[in-house]
């Protein structure tokens, strides 16, 4: 069992910190098109890699942005016409997920197609995140080292991904604890408010029923 424990860890953290998504699909085009947006989660201070393989398309113009979900759409890159392979490097700058838009303009000098098929663009595309985005082969390269080495470094990147979002949802549930506390020492406050209002609003009508009646002589 002991032998087997160190390999089923490693191969536990390699999936737990693994952020990575590669995709292929298709973006018709059209004069004024809508955007097509893949999206994925992201920390701040996070690495994000693109890398999108645009097939050809006569007449067609592909555009992408890269722009986050957060209240104030921050836009992190904007590009016009690209083709075949290319290659982005962002900073993730809030807690929010990131999206790759892609629009896919048909130019107006092009003539709609006579057989009704609809004019498109293949996209290969695929996002690293984290330690993912990593070029480990550079590192090993430029370091000189062992391919074991090299491995050892990637789980080093895959722990400390972990440990950044360990710490991260220590953080959130501290926040959360202390927005609990506070409302439910609002909460609290408010009933207490309540009851000397209701008893106090009882006195004031006692009193004033007894002087109500002592003016009518119904009591002495």
């Amino acid at each position: 069992m002991g032998v087997w424990a160190l390999p089923l860890l490693l191969v536990a953290l390699v999936c737990l910190g693994q952020s990575a998504l590669a995709i292929k699909f298709n973006v018709p085009a059209a004069r004024y098109p809508p955007a097509k947006c893949i999206w994925n989660a992201a920390h701040p201070g996070a690495l994000v890699i693109i890398t999108a393989n645009v097939g050809p398309g006569e007449g067609q113009r592909l555009d992408i942005e890269v722009l986050d979900s957060s209240e104030h759409k921050n836009i992190y890159l904007s590009k016009k016409d690209i083709n075949g392979e290319k290659r982005f490097a962002i900073t993730a700058h809030a807690e929010e997920d990131i999206g790759v838009c892609f629009r896919n303009y048909l130019d107006a000098s092009a003539c709609f197609p006579t057989d009704g098929k609809v004019r498109q663009r293949v996209i290969d595309l695929d996002v690293d995140i984290g330690a993912d985005a990593v070029d480990y082969n550079a590192i090993a390269n430029q370091e000189s080292l062992s391919a074991l080495e090299t491995e050892m470094r990637k789980l080093e990147g895959v722990v400390k991904e972990i440990v950044d979002e360990l710490e991260y949802l220590k953080t959130r549930e501290e926040r959360f604890q202390a927005t609990n506390v506070s409302t439910n020492r609002r909460v609290k406050n408010f009933a207490w408010f309540t009851i000397l209002s209701l008893v106090g609003l009882g006195v004031w009508q006692i009193f004033h029923l007894r002087a109500f009646f002592k003016r009518k002589y119904l009591i002495d």
